[in-house]
């Protein structure tokens, strides 16, 4: 899925609409993390030292009925201001599109930057309603999306305005995305290793079928692990449990030995007798059983040191590993310490190790070792559907290489 970037287009006094992700955390009209503005720099900074007029759109939150004050992109305006060292004009319209922004764009010089109102203050975007995509492209000469979070999604600012302008090119994180994924998926440097955790299996049905296709081992932790492990016959107390995915994970498991994939379970789990609340309660008390002999009135909540050691030394046999999802209730200290396990074989491993986003990505951070990773995916619902192998139509409605 070879796409054009920004490095093949000539943007010198064109308007270029930028789709980026400025979905910030947001607590009392102030930013309380502004990780995403700092990861979009990287493109806006390219577009503007090429002479470009950059005008960007973003959603923020979910505004239920129209325009909120709550959900106004206009902090984040202030914010990306003192990061780009330059002012960046807010548009302030409710109809994203309005007299306000056709004035700001207007008045536009090479390499100034306009960042319109939230996209879902119109009702069309998240319908993909060819009237607010025509609105969007009005405003632009080329479009650049360079949010991976929202390309799973078919809105009206990832999609739909496609059909109205052109080029349409990926920025440097979707760029980042699709070169380092999709080597991993499409032609990955061998022993392959994927790692998938997290609480519901019913998220990752897909993923590892599509998976079992392409890795030499999956290893499989976190709250899905105790379906596989009743599919196995064994004992697993109060733990997690999807019993319309039994048979499923009977055929999983099939699979992999047809397939000569090696499928590695929990041999042993760090069990309690109640789940802690608060979720990070420390005094929480645990004992270790083996996967197959979980008491009746105890839930497993992470794998445990023998089944830490047996993940940790296929992660550092592999080549390129894929993770997505931790071992177990990482938010509690004493419950993180398989996802510290996994997260740290993988640091100290030579291969091109990927965190697939969402709660992965949390972990790495919260332990410290992000920096040690070859990729942190910026997309939790699109690096899944990625894995999955589905098309996703932010990236496929741009022009191909």
């Amino acid at each position: 899925m070879a796409k054009k970037t920004i490095e093949d287009i000539q943007v010198k006094g064109k308007r270029v609409l930028v789709r980026v992700d400025f979905n910030v955390p947001m607590k009392d009209g102030k930013i309380t993390n502004d990780k995403r503005i700092v990861a979009a720099l990287p493109t806006i900074k390219k577009l503007i030292a090429d002479g470009g007029r950059v005008i960007l759109c973003s959603h923020l939150g979910k505004p239920k009925n129209g325009p909120e004050e709550k959900f106004s992109l206009a902090p984040v305006a202030v914010r990306l201001s003192e990061l780009l060292g330059q002012e960046v004009v807010f548009a302030n319209d409710d109809a994203v599109v309005g007299e306000n922004a056709k004035a700001a764009v207007a008045a536009m010089k090479d390499g100034d930057v306009v960042l319109l109102q939230n996209t879902r203050f119109r009702k069309e975007e998240t319908k993909n309603i060819e009237a607010f995509s025509k609105d969007l492209a009005s405003l632009a000469d080329c479009y650049v999306d360079d949010a991976f979070g929202s390309c799973h999604r078919a809105h009206c600012s990832t999609e739909g305005v496609t059909a109205f302008t052109s080029p349409n090119v990926a920025g440097y994180l979707i760029g980042k995305e699709l070169s380092i994924m999709g080597k991993a998926l499409e032609n990955p440097d061998r022993p392959f290793v994927a790692v998938l955790g997290g609480a519901k299996i019913e998220d990752k049905l897909n993923v590892i079928n599509n998976l079992l296709e392409k890795v030499d081992t999956l290893i499989i932790g976190g709250g899905m692990a105790f379906t596989f492990l009743k599919a196995k016959g064994y004992e697993i107390g109060k733990s997690l449990l999807d019993e319309t995915k039994i048979d499923y994970c009977k055929d999983m498991m099939a699979k992999a030995e047809e397939k000569g994939v090696k499928l590695l379970l929990p041999v042993d789990t760090v069990c309690v007798s109640d789940f802690p609340n608060p979720i990070d309660d420390p005094a929480i008390a645990t004992v270790v059983t083996d996967a197959d002999k979980i008491p009746a009135d105890m839930e497993g909540c992470d794998i445990g040191p023998k089944t830490a050691a047996l993940f940790a030394e296929a992660v550092k046999a592999a080549k390129t590993v894929v993770w997505n999802g931790p071992m177990g209730v990482f938010e509690n200290p004493v419950l993180a310490k398989g996802t510290l396990a996994v997260a740290q074989a993988m640091a100290d491993s030579e291969a091109v190790t990927i965190i697939g986003g969402g709660d992965s990505a949390a972990a790495v951070e919260q332990m410290g070792l992000a920096d040690k990773m070859t990729h942190i995916s910026t997309g939790g619902g699109a690096s899944l559907e990625y894995l999955e192998g589905k098309v996703l139509p932010g990236v496929a409605c741009l022009d191909e290489v």
